[in-house]
């Protein structure tokens, strides 16, 4: 069977990134194939032949599982999203071939594909991780009544969108915010996942509405990744029972969201972040901008799609520094991450996350020490900047493992795939589809595992969760 297959087989997964490593003497061809490479290894992975993949549920019923949706999210946007840097790099702007004359950046293109073996090897030890520690079916130690579940997922919506603000007006526990405020989230689109077929009215009508404030919110962020989640989000709990409406919907939705955004997100910006006017107001110039872009527009769209939708630009210039300037880090980060675990209401002077951080991009020549700008490295850049490349395999395999072990938990104390990964793993921890710097990264997945445990034994006195 495939799912009893070696170990060893797993090796298959690098062979992408060896053989970007034998064609460095071509830059092109490297980049090329180590890019390339992490679309095999979403095939191998994703169609089940290197392992196979869970048979407890249908495929449209458990998309929220790490090997899915944390997969495609997190190596997708580390590993594919670099090709429009690669052709800027090239000379090309727009799709439109550099001019005879142009001169390519010899060593910008040698980093360039530099970077991207690290993102395939990344890619690799990533998957390794999450497939290791895969065990399904998953022996449960706790049960909820089926019939009880959509009820008892509009109650966590309601319950936890206010306890959210509650933990933001603590002084000291406004990460706590988050995590709930995701959580919030989840429930309340998971909740209308399951009001619209079962026809409960009442449900379905307060869910749009919650879904419609945090929809609105995500559009007054500034930010991108709150509104492309928010439709991602509801099109995958939606998908088990309306497929084809998804399809058709939900796909072209996102589509457009990747043309549009760069275009809003920047207007929005523009008025919002200057304070020249509301947030709705800057919203709406926005929106207006985004319908009517023209060309001049969709040159600034190509900048954004090769400088700020992949993060390799950044990535070239720490492993330019380091280790030839800045040596490698070996322990600090993990250090530091350490110090961040403790909440800032049990000490009040603990060193501000933002300022370590970064000091390393000061330290890189990122950026000036006296700007006004926020530029942390990524999870696979801080894992490189630790060891360099074994520093990447040690700690994006470490990655895909906590994802898995942490997903496996969640349904072991919850009762299964929708209380514990698409409820509890997916609100919680929903850091680790992106991921950020080390400092970010461990704390809040340290407290939300905490935050989890405590929503378990809530659950448990209440006897909304009862043993198998």
């Amino acid at each position: 069977m495939r799912g009893n297959r070696p170990v060893e087989l797993y090796a298959i997964l690098y062979l992408p990134w060896l053989l970007s490593i034998l064609l460095d003497f071509s830059p092109v061809l490297s980049y090329l194939t180590a890019w390339l490479g992490s679309f095999f290894i979403f095939y191998v992975t994703l169609s089940g032949n290197l392992r196979q993949l869970p048979q407890d549920r249908e495929i449209a019923d458990q998309l929220m599982r790490p090997i899915f949706l944390v997969h495609i999210i997190f190596a997708g946007y580390m590993c594919s999203t670099s090709i429009f840097y690669f052709m800027e790099v090239l000379g090309y702007t727009n799709f439109n071939a550099p001019g005879a004359f142009y001169l390519v950046d010899e060593q910008k293109l040698q980093l360039t594909a530099q970077c991207q073996r690290y993102y395939c090897l990344g890619h690799a030890a990533f998957v390794t991780g999450i497939l290791a520690f895969m065990k399904y079916p998953i022996k449960q130690k706790y049960y909820v009544g089926k019939e009880k579940i959509a009820n008892l997922l509009f109650v966590v919506a309601i319950v936890t969108l206010p306890l959210s603000t509650v933990f933001l007006m603590i002084k000291g526990l406004a990460q706590f915010y988050y995590q709930f405020s995701s959580l919030s989230f989840i429930a309340g689109t998971l909740a209308l996942a399951f009001a619209i077929p079962m026809r409960k009215t009442m449900n379905t009508f307060v869910c749009v509405l919650l879904y419609g404030f945090n929809f609105s919110q995500a559009l007054i962020s500034g930010f991108k990744e709150p509104i492309i989640i928010s439709v991602l989000v509801l099109g995958i709990f939606l998908y088990p029972n309306y497929k084809r409406v998804v399809v058709i919907t939900v796909v072209p939705t996102l589509l457009a969201l990747f043309l549009l955004l760069p275009t809003y997100n920047r207007v929005f910006r523009a008025n919002s972040w200057a304070g020249e006017t509301t947030d709705d107001q800057a919203a709406q110039l926005a929106l207006q901008a985004a319908l009517n872009s023209d060309d001049k527009e969709g040159d600034s769209n190509w900048g954004f799609y090769a400088y700020r939708f992949s993060e390799i630009d950044m990535f070239t210039n720490f492993v330019q520094s380091t280790p030839e300037k800045v040596p490698f880090y070996g322990t600090k980060l993990l250090e530091q991450s350490a110090i961040v675990l403790v909440p800032r209401v049990f000490w009040p002077s603990k060193p501000v996350t933002e300022q370590m951080v970064m000091e390393r991009v000061y330290d890189a020549n990122v950026i000036n020490r006296g700007s006004n700008v926020s530029a942390k490295p990524a999870y696979i850049v801080d894992a490189y900047l630790c060891y360099g490349g074994w520093g990447v395999f040690l700690f994006l395999f470490l990655y895909g493992v906590v994802c898995q072990v942490i997903s496996h938990q969640a349904e072991q104390l919850f009762g299964g795939y929708v209380l514990g990964t698409a409820l509890v793993f997916s609100g919680m921890f929903q850091i680790l589809w992106r991921g950020l710097s080390f400092e970010f990264l461990i704390n809040s997945v340290f407290w939300s595992y905490v935050s989890m445990l405590v929503l378990f034994r809530i659950f448990r006195a209440l006897n909304i969760l009862k043993p198998v």
